[in-house]
């Protein structure tokens, strides 16, 4: 399954599943980032690392490693 480390730059996903378990797992649902949201990836910096998404109307930069435990479709 793609997950959101491989959506391209421009790309607008629909979230599947948010994976894994504890304070990462809740810190992404609090951000907004649950089942069925679309997101729209604006950006990745130089360096590849963090990206900028757009979530339910508001910006906000996730680190990579962190944008694998979520599942797109």
């Amino acid at each position: 399954m793609r997950t959101l480390r491989d959506a391209a730059v421009g790309e607008t996903v629909t979230v599947a599943k948010v994976r894994g378990d504890g304070a990462l797992r809740r810190r992404l649902l609090d951000m907004g980032i649950t089942k069925g949201a679309k997101i729209f990836v604006r950006k990745s910096a130089p360096l590849g690392d963090p990206l900028e998404l757009t979530v339910r109307g508001y910006e906000l930069s996730i680190r990579k490693s962190d944008s694998e435990m979520v599942e797109i479709l």
